[in-house]
């Protein structure tokens, strides 16, 4: 997302973030200079006033610090975390509340950090992405987030600076609905993620071996000039990867191997998933966690049978698909990334890096495996559902519903009260996805993003617009996109969501107006392609 090592010169010169200031909004005007609206100008402003407030605030104070963390069987990491502890505390607020967080930065000497929201259409100077909406928050720094939370669902929260989503700092926001009309006796928040951190490595040096890509692997399989593998592999065969590890993507030892002389501790060749449209990920991960717990120690919720719950499903990890199912049960998909759906009964779900579901089941008697298959890894987390006697299943349990119906979000259905009204395209945006793994080049519309690069091109739109973006994907590899401050709609009846999987080879498209003013960011949501450069400002015109 925003690197630290690739723009620690311009942090450097970034003054200590106060409670809402911003770096370049001095003004307080409409325009940022640059004929884009300012993220704290007077149009957000205005768009501010109008969002509907119940008057009640809830305080709270995050502390991203280092952490020694316990994620059960004996493994305990030290990284980074909120307040000691993965995943951090549930935030639980009502619909129209005012969230005030102050964030204080504890983290080592020079590392900077933020929080962004995911998920919340909120204004654009909260949106916790530096440099764009605000100044970075130094270490040893504050940074005061006031917005008003307006629509209900389940969201969650993380910083938008480097690759330390793929650390232990993010915790679960649900923003709940006064005027609920499902029925349900209990809820159970489910967030699954994909664990490196003070284990094999750290995500930064994930990310530095990542960027010597794999163009250096001569006289493995390479095929003609501009080839492309189901891996995104430019050139290289996936059926002969001479000297690489296709080992067990679950194991904590995870040995460095090589090919062509260049180390492969983290990277993760082979892992290929049909529902995924090829390759599953880049990033060898040695624990799968369901709520901070490994699969050999795993969380347990304690229910009576017959009761029905309500799940609510976070993915945020940082290059996991998980397939997700409840052994002895069907599972009803109620909402996805906070916004109702028509009713759909599953068997497992497919959830992407920062894409939420809410299902509900209704618990039968006995105990039972909450599984997260690592879509196309080999490696699974595991929860338990323990509602009588029984023995408690085993970490590598694979229940038969796994490999049973799963609705993917194309095939769901907005319900009427949250479907976009009929109306004219205003304006559509090609949203060209490009790269692949030989240069670890990804970027969007074949141009890397750099957010400290004044000249970076925005996709610019004007308030009042009804905007279609087209998702193309050129690259051999999924990516699940995520547009920052807004909710669009897959199709002319398909869900409301903020980040959508886009398989490898096709077209997606999404539709949303254009309401909430400001220069939100598009990318995609593994962390490292989008550190690496699949990432586009979405700025409104002043």
């Amino acid at each position: 997302m925003y690197s630290i090592n690739r723009r620690s010169v311009l942090l450097a010169g970034l003054g200590a973030a106060g409670a809402g200031a911003l770096a370049a909004c001095s003004s307080g005007s409409g325009s940022g200079g640059n004929g884009l609206v300012d993220p704290s100008g007077s149009a957000v402003a205005a768009v501010e006033k109008k969002r509907p407030g119940t008057g009640r605030q809830q305080r709270l104070t995050l502390t991203a610090a280092p952490a020694k963390i316990d994620l059960g069987g004996g493994v305990m990491p030290k990284t980074w975390a909120f307040d000691g502890r993965t995943p951090g505390k549930e935030v639980r607020l009502s619909v129209g509340d005012t969230l005030v967080a102050e964030l204080s930065n504890q983290l080592p000497d020079k590392t900077a950090t933020s929080i962004h929201w995911h998920g919340l259409a909120l204004r654009n100077d909260m949106d916790g992405v530096p440099p764009t909406t605000q100044t970075a928050v130094r270490a040893g720094s504050t940074f005061t987030y006031r917005f008003i939370a307006d629509a209900p669902g389940t969201y969650f929260f993380h910083p938008h600076v480097g690759v330390q989503l793929d650390r232990g700092l993010y915790a679960p926001l649900i923003v709940e609905d006064p005027k609920e009309t499902l029925a349900y006796d209990d809820e159970w928040v489910v967030l699954l993620d994909d664990w490196v951190d003070g284990v094999t490595g750290t995500p930064d040096e994930v990310f530095a071996e990542a960027r010597q890509g794999m163009g250096g692997m001569e006289g493995h399989g390479t095929g003609g000039s501009g080839s492309s593998s189901p891996s995104g592999m430019e050139g290289h065969d996936m059926g002969d990867m001479g000297g690489m590890d296709m080992g067990d993507s679950g194991s904590p030892s995870a040995s460095a191997s090589s090919s062509g002389g260049m180390s492969m501790k983290f990277m993760l060749m082979g892992a290929e998933s049909e529902l995924l449209g090829g390759d599953a990920g880049d990033v060898r991960y040695p624990y799968h966690l369901i709520n901070g717990r490994v699969a050999t120690d795993p969380d347990v919720y304690t229910g009576k049978p017959g009761k029905k719950v309500r799940l609510r499903v976070i993915n945020a990890g940082g290059d996991t698909a998980y397939r997700v199912a409840l052994g002895g049960h069907k599972l009803t998909i109620t909402h996805t990334d906070g916004f109702p759906v028509e009713h759909q009964e599953v068997d497992a779900l497919l959830v992407g890096m920062g894409e939420r579901y809410d299902v509900l089941v209704t618990l039968g008697d006995g105990v039972f495996p909450l599984v997260a298959l690592a879509e196309g890894k080999n490696a699974n987390g595991l929860a338990v559902v323990r509602t009588g006697s029984g023995r408690a299943p085993s970490a590598t349990v694979r229940p038969k519903e796994l490999d049973g119906v799963i609705v993917t979000a194309s095939q769901l259905r907005a319900t009427d009260d949250v479907r976009l009204k009929s109306a004219k395209t205003d304006v559509t945006h090609q949203i060209k996805l490009t790269g692949g793994m030989a240069k670890y080049n990804w970027a969007i519309n074949g141009t890397p993003f750099d957010m400290s690069d004044p000249e970076a091109k925005p996709i610019l739109i004007e308030e009042g617009q009804r905007v279609r973006l087209d998702f193309v994907n050129d690259t051999g590899m999924w990516h699940p996109m995520h547009l920052h401050g807004h909710t669009y709609q897959l199709g002319a009846a398909g869900p409301r969501k903020d980040t959508s999987i886009v398989l490898p080879k096709k077209k997606l498209s999404v539709f949303f107006d254009a309401d909430n003013p400001g220069q939100w960011m598009l990318h995609c949501h593994n962390a490292y392609h989008g550190e690496a450069g699949m990432m586009t400002n979405v700025a409104y015109t002043a």
